[in-house]
């Protein structure tokens, strides 16, 4: 329980920032006294709380201007008062207030090299905390209340609070040697400008387990891929399929993940295990793509094209979609596909492993009607792939 004693403010910022506001406010009415959240969508209010536009997934000048209004926000939030932080996936990138020395032009370019490079979420916040002054606890310095709530929806696998959005408000064990490493493993270290280099040296270190800023916050975890997965779960099962989740920390290369998952349908539809059919297989995470070409698509997709190549001929249909409907640099949320699929893609004239070498899974799956659309949901605790495997 939390007493409501003083005035209440929300800030938050992340992709879910919009409707987990609209919640706080629904439940605590006119105990809000005001706030200021950052979302993808920005404009307007909810009740009292400002709703701000930021740039995702690369920083931009919407995000820091709303920062800067955010920080300046938290500066009225008096030492008794109660303060709740909001932070969902996407928040590293519409949250950003960037070390002395360091532009946010610095910032996201270097963000986007990693991307594009594949790195996985816990390499890109462990540089990104050390060029941030509101990344790795940090921010817990700039807040003055000692009364602090954080609501957090789980974006990452495994729910670590330090990877979560950068882990704002949460400590942080990641050190300056191991975004050296990072930056050296993606050959990114010798190409920085020296005042890069030096920010990522010299900048001030995270908040470290045991730091008294500790103290004043409550970090609890209000939704998660799990959550979402048991719940998918539930749904199959009362419709009478033999449901197994496979992981629910899936990563890897998207394609190779597509060729595992492609298996273990196929271990299904052949021995029925590791279920009968009916059967519905599982499995929740986040991918990578480490980016060759220059098509439109995103993990879920080539996740979803490699499965269909792999599973060619089976009695299977298939989903993968990330839950915050936003799939790489496509408009689409994921695909649905089949054992047909790669068939179907060869009579229309598409080459499916050219397009996968491409990064071009995508355009396969629109020119099929086989893309899922589904615009911003207003969440995200990231991907979920489900696969039908049907009796013969």
């Amino acid at each position: 329980r939390i007493p409501l004693s003083g005035a209440v403010h929300v800030v938050g910022f992340g992709k879910a920032s919009l409707k987990m506001a609209q919640a706080v406010v629904d439940v605590l009415g006119d105990a809000v006294a005001g706030g200021v959240v950052i979302s993808p969508v920005g404009g307007g209010r909810v009740g009292p709380v400002e709703v701000l536009r930021g740039d995702h997934p690369i920083l931009g000048e919407d995000t820091l201007r709303a920062s800067q209004r955010l920080l300046q926000y938290l500066e009225s939030v008096g030492p008794e008062d109660l303060l709740f932080v909001l932070i969902s996936g996407g928040g590293s990138a519409l949250f950003e207030a960037p070390e002395e020395g360091v532009s946010l032009r610095d910032v996201a370019w270097l963000t986007g090299e990693l991307m594009k490079r594949g790195a996985d979420i816990v390499e890109l916040n462990a540089v990104r905390k050390r060029l941030s002054r509101v990344k790795g606890g940090k921010l817990l310095r700039l807040i003055k209340t000692r009364r602090v709530v954080s609501l957090i929806m789980s974006d990452v696998v495994g729910g670590r609070l330090d990877t979560i959005a950068s882990g704002p408000a949460a400590p942080d064990e990641t050190t300056k040697e191991q975004a050296v490493a990072v930056l050296r493993r993606y050959g990114l270290w010798e190409e920085m400008p020296p005042h890069l280099r030096s920010a990522v040296l010299r900048s001030p270190d995270t908040v470290k387990p045991g730091d008294p800023h500790l103290q004043r916050v409550q970090n609890v975890v209000v939704a998660s891929n799990l959550q979402s997965l048991l719940a998918a779960s539930q749904h199959l099962a009362d419709r009478g399929f033999n449901v197994v989740t496979l992981s629910a920390a899936l990563e890897g290369e998207a394609r190779e993940v597509g060729r595992v998952l492609a298996s273990a349908a196929k271990s299904a539809a052949w021995f029925g295990h590791p279920a009968k059919p009916p059967a519905a297989l599982l499995a929740g995470g986040e991918t990578v793509v480490r980016v060759r070409g220059r098509g439109v698509g995103g993990r879920n997709q080539e996740l979803c094209l490699s499965f269909a190549v792999a599973a060619r001929g089976l009695p299977v249909s298939a989903a993968c979609m990330g839950t915050d409907g936003v799939d790489g640099n496509s408009p689409a949320a994921g695909a649905l596909v089949d054992g047909y699929t790669a068939e179907e893609a060869e009579k229309a004239g598409l080459n499916p492993l050219e397009h996968l070498d491409n990064n071009d899974s995508h355009t396969v799956f629109h020119k099929l009607g086989r893309s899922i659309y589904t615009g911003p949901t207003g969440t995200n605790v990231n991907d979920i792939f489900i696969a039908l495997v049907y009796k013969t």
